[in-house]
C-alpha cells in the first residue's frame, strides 16, 4: 500500500492490517496527500533489526522518515500536521484547536481503551466495556448534528481518531441505535470520503463485509 502524489518523501511507514492507531496515521497520510510507502508487518520480528533495537517494545505504527524513527501515534500524528501543514487538519484559532486536542485525548484515553477491554477482557469485562461505549457514542449524538464533521465544518483530527473506532464497531459487536442517527449519519459521510477508503487495508475492508 502507498500513498502517491506530488509531494516527494522518502518516508516509510510499518503498520499492521487491523490496528486502529495504524489505522490512524494512514488516514492522516491519505487526507493530507502525503507520499509514503505503507509497510504491513504481522509482527516485530518483520522488522529490520536496527529499527528494532530503536523500538524494542514494537510498537506500532512506526514511522522512519529520513534519520527521523518515530513510533507513538499522537507524536507521528503531531509531526505529520507541523511537517505537512497544507491541508491543515487542526482549526486555525487556539480556542478551536485547544477543543479538537481536548476531544482527541478523550476519544484515545477513553474510547480506546474500552475497545481494546473488548478485545482483550474477559467475557464480563467486555460485556461492561461494550455498554459503556455505545451508551457514550449514543449519549453524543446531539453533538453530531451541528456540523458536518465532529465539532468542525471541515474534516479534521478529531474525524480521524474517530473513523477508525467507528469502522471496528461491528468488529466490536455494537451497533448504535436507530435513534442516534446523527452519529449514523457522521459514520456514512466518513466512510464514502474516498480518503477513508484508501486509508483501509485488505483486512479492515472486511470489517464492514
Amino acid at each position: 500500500m502507498a500513498f502517491q502524489n506530488n509531494k516527494r518523501s522518502p518516508m516509510t511507514l510499518y503498520t499492521t492490517a487491523m490496528d486502529p492507531y495504524s489505522h490512524k496515521v494512514r488516514l492522516v497520510l491519505a487526507e493530507k496527500g502525503i507520499s509514503a510507502d505503507i509497510i504491513e508487518v504481522s509482527s516485530t520480528q518483520e522488522l529490520p533489526e536496527d529499527l528494532l533495537q530503536i523500538n524494542p517494545r514494537g510498537a506500532f505504527p512506526m514511522m522512519v522518515d529520513r534519520d527521523l524513527i518515530l513510533y507513538e501515534t499522537d507524536i507521528i500524528i503531531e509531526y505529520l500536521e507541523e511537517r505537512f501543514p497544507h491541508p491543515s487538519l487542526l482549526p486555525v484559532y487556539p480556542v478551536a484547536r485547544a477543543k479538537n486536542r481536548q476531544m482527541m485525548q478523550r476519544i484515545e484515553r477513553d474510547w480506546y481503551q474500552l475497545a481494546k477491554q473488548i478485545e482483550t477482557g474477559t467475557e464480563e469485562e467486555a460485556t461492561i466495556a461494550r455498554k459503556i461505549l455505545r451508551d457514550s457514542l449514543v449519549s453524543l449524538d446531539h453533538l453530531f448534528s451541528t456540523k458536518p464533521y465532529f465539532l468542525n465544518d471541515e474534516f479534521s483530527l478529531v474525524d480521524c481518531y474517530l473513523a477508525p473506532l467507528l469502522w471496528r464497531l461491528p468488529k466490536l459487536g455494537i451497533e448504535l441505535p436507530l435513534t442516534a442517527k446523527n452519529i449514523r449519519a457522521y459514520t456514512q459521510r466518513l466512510f464514502k470520503r474516498p480518503t477513508f477508503k484508501a486509508s483501509l487495508t485488505d483486512a479492515e475492508q472486511d470489517i464492514a463485509a
